[in-house]
């Protein structure tokens, strides 16, 4: 479980490179670095290599927390300037898994550890410490695990935040002609770099035609590439190339693998959602069978929302899930 979700990975040519395990560590550092006295020190890191739609696709508590953690960490490192609501939004679940319920006191936390820089300095901290609170008590109640989960669900929606960025070049002997190519959950983020980090494509995993390399040369086909031209990007070796393609194949397989999962989950969270939402209502509910665009609440027969018959016969509404079963994926989901 840890080996699926997270892998050690080291600092090559200025770019980080998930190690293959099988593999002995001269071939990242060169057949002459066990030879002796030539044997040089070396940093490996742990970080995440594939994310996920769901914290609930992460079974182990360990894994879960590990993975929260490098989320904080990229959220405190984000550029997304155009998504200043977003941020207000992943600290109030951070503080509420960090610290638990508001606390009265006014200053218990530190706004360094939750908003990255550029915020705190366009906001200023004062603004932070007195509005952050508000958010944090909409969360009374949520239990530490709620609140990871709802954290790295919300997280999936930072432009920079579930990404591994491999740099690139868009002409071979041009320097500085710089680009990310960034392997996300749901495809691929090709982003310019010069004062700013700009998005310029988007690709779904459904977009992608091919990607394909030569050498250094990497190659990106987009579906219907006759409104989008191939793009043709330069890696560092193709050492490099080689290692990326490896990282966006498992990375679209492990999309693939795991597509069911995030549709049960999805629909079992729709469902609950509902049934709170009809609780906070302090009357009964019966929803009756209307053309799909309406949707009546008749309060002339007593029916609660918590009567087993009527839950599963909304489930059957989606795609016959019930939400008594427990939840079953293919094996093939947990393997390793």
């Amino acid at each position: 479980q840890t080996q699926w979700k997270q892998k050690a990975f080291v600092l090559i040519d200025n770019d980080y490179l998930f190690l293959d395990l099988d593999q002995k560590l001269s071939k990242y550092f060169g057949k002459r670095w066990n030879k002796g006295s030539l044997m040089v020190p070396f940093i490996l890191f742990l970080r995440v290599q594939y994310y996920v739609e769901s914290g609930l696709l992460i079974l182990s508590t360990t894994v879960q927390q590990l993975y929260y953690t490098e989320l904080r960490q990229k959220v405190l490192r984000s550029q997304s300037h155009h998504q200043e609501a977003l941020f207000f939004q992943l600290a109030a679940s951070a503080l509420q898994a960090d610290v638990g319920d508001l606390r009265k006191h006014r200053c218990y936390f530190l706004p360094e550890d939750y908003f990255p820089s550029w915020l705190i300095k366009r906001r200023g901290r004062e603004y932070l410490l007195q509005h952050s609170p508000v958010l944090h008590g909409e969360l009374r109640g949520v239990s530490r695990r709620q609140a990871i989960l709802h954290f790295i669900k919300e997280a999936n929606g930072l432009q920079d935040g579930p990404v591994t960025f491999y740099r690139m070049r868009e002409e071979e002997k041009q320097p500085r002609s710089l680009i990310l190519l960034g392997v996300t959950v749901k495809g691929v983020h090709i982003c310019q770099v010069s004062r700013k980090q700009s998005l310029l494509y988007d690709f779904s995993w459904t977009g992608i035609d091919r990607f394909t390399f030569q050498g250094n040369r990497f190659e990106i086909t987009a579906v219907g590439s006759l409104c989008l031209p191939k793009l043709v990007y330069y890696t560092k070796s193709a050492f490099h190339s080689k290692h990326i393609l490896r990282h966006l194949r498992d990375s679209h397989q492990l999309h693939m693998n795991t597509r069911d999962a995030v549709s049960y989950i999805q629909q079992t969270t729709f469902l609950t959602y509902l049934s709170y939402f009809c609780l906070e209502l302090k009357s009964s509910c019966l929803f009756t069978r209307m053309p799909e665009s309406e949707l009546w609440l008749d309060e002339s027969e007593e029916l609660f929302v918590d009567d087993p018959a009527e839950v599963s016969w909304l489930a059957e509404l989606l795609h016959g899930v019930s939400v008594d079963a427990p939840l079953m994926l293919p094996s093939f989901c947990w393997a390793g």
